[in-house]
């Protein structure tokens, strides 16, 4: 079983911006996708969740073998698909504990036990070494860069997704905040779920470790290999395959 993505094409205002992009990731496997700025990887990202801005023109997107392509980003969720987004939005007014219940309540399908609810997210939230005090603030609003990056991941626990797209989840954090995040995808991870990470940087990759790194260039894949990609962005830029 496996999320594909199959002969993707991606526009926006009728500007193409993803150019017939395919990757297959399966379960139990992680892929980064690496690039410069304006290589289409964040409008990647927000496409597969059906961001209405960004319009597929051609391709499919296929779930476990359910074409995911025309559906709403609710439906698409509840077929197992997660986005932790570049910017994460600020939702005033509405607790972190309530947004993650409500969120939990359509991606099962049934409305969650309160204790056994707040009992999962207490446990969630000491793997992220996060205060209890943080699940009473309203989403993102005043979040400092790693909070909100944290919140994200603490989504992801919640939630328990098949296939999770993480657009630039490490951008912006330090050291010690890059380290708990990424423990945070590492827990996540199993045989029975895909992680499909959005990177510029090598220093992810060396806490969470991909199965196969694809260079993304001008909205296309240029290049698929293993860990050996990392190092050579990291030392060369990309500026061979531009």
């Amino acid at each position: 079983m496996s999320l594909e993505i199959k002969n993707l094409h991606v526009a926006i205002d009728k500007k193409e911006i993803v150019k017939g992009l395919s990757i297959t990731l399966k379960k139990g496997e992680v892929h980064a996708i690496m690039g410069p700025n304006g290589s289409g990887k964040s409008t990647l990202a927000n496409s597969l969740l059906g961001h209405p801005k960004y319009t597929v023109t051609n391709g499919n997107i296929i779930v476990d073998k359910k074409d995911v392509t025309k559906l709403l980003p609710q439906k698409r969720a509840q077929a197992g698909l997660f986005l932790s987004m570049q910017y994460p939005p600020e939702i005033p007014g509405v607790t972190i504990a309530n947004f993650l219940r409500l969120t939990t309540n359509v991606r099962t399908g049934k409305n969650q036990n309160p204790f056994t609810f707040q009992q999962k997210l207490h446990e969630k939230m000491d793997e992220l070494k996060m205060d209890k005090g943080f699940a009473l603030r309203y989403v993102n609003t005043g979040f400092s860069g790693g909070e909100k990056k944290r919140a994200e991941i603490l989504q992801l626990l919640m939630l328990d997704p098949t296939y999770a797209i993480l657009d630039e989840t490490d951008s912006g954090l330090d050291v010690d905040a890059l380290r708990v995040v990424a423990a945070g995808i590492n827990k996540f991870h199993t045989k029975n779920n895909g992680v499909l990470l959005i990177t510029h940087y090598n220093r992810i990759l060396e806490y969470v470790v991909p199965d196969v790194i694809h260079i993304m260039v001008a909205g296309k894949i240029v290049k698929s290999g293993g860990k050996e990609l990392a190092h050579e962005i990291e030392k060369d830029g990309y500026k061979k395959y531009l």
